[in-house]
């Protein structure tokens, strides 16, 4: 585990970040945002990003909500990213997470579970045995995926969400708070409801 970190973008999503930091005793080399009007975070002053030498940066991770955000700006930065993952998560040791993703308190990740990069798995999300979570996904608070489950690149799963076993959604789809899938889902899908129900298509970066 890293003894420090920079942060790039100032959110309330930085916030959880940094208490996840916190959790592991990590230290925080410096928080980037090119918004003008944020000048400090927390106890943080916001540095922007013409002003950062981007060649010193030992360890990042993109602390930005937006899915399609966070695959924009990795792919404009040449650094090694980190991970983040809260002391008081449950990781499987048989699991595996990829860099810049973070996993947030009360999170649980069971054996055989392989979740991609830039990810965020968030407070109290259960994530069953044998998944596989594709780049830039975000699984929302207390979301539930049973075991088998495939979720293509960049797809939210809302708050409270339960996806039964064996289910496989597309990429850049989203599955709606609360909603009940019970069966696959395409790429690009507005999901919502019990049963899940399509009831639109969205582009990638809306």
């Amino acid at each position: 585990m890293e003894n420090s970190v920079t942060l790039y973008g100032a959110s309330g999503h930085c916030k959880v970040i940094i208490d996840i930091l916190y959790s592991r005793s990590i230290a925080i080399d410096a928080i980037i945002d090119d918004n003008p009007i944020i000048t400090s975070l927390l106890q943080y002053n916001i540095v922007k990003p013409e002003n950062f030498d981007f060649a010193k940066i030992k360890n990042m991770i993109i602390s930005i909500g937006n899915n399609h955000v966070r695959k924009v700006i990795s792919g404009k930065l040449n650094v090694q990213f980190s991970k983040a993952i809260h002391f008081n998560s449950i990781i499987s040791k048989e699991a595996k997470i990829g860099y810049g993703t973070v996993v947030m308190a009360g999170a649980i990740i069971n054996s055989g579970v392989l979740i991609g990069n830039h990810c965020i798995i968030n407070s109290g999300a259960l994530v069953e045995h044998d998944c596989i979570i594709n780049d830039f996904v975000q699984i929302s608070p207390k979301a539930t995926l049973a075991g088998n489950i495939s979720i293509g690149e960049g797809t939210q799963i809302g708050i409270g969400a339960t996806i039964i076993q064996g289910i496989k959604i597309g990429k850049w789809a989203m599955v709606g708070a609360g909603a009940i899938i019970i069966k696959d889902i395409p790429d690009y899908a507005v999901v919502v409801g019990n049963p899940g129900r399509i009831i639109k298509y969205n582009k990638e970066n809306e």
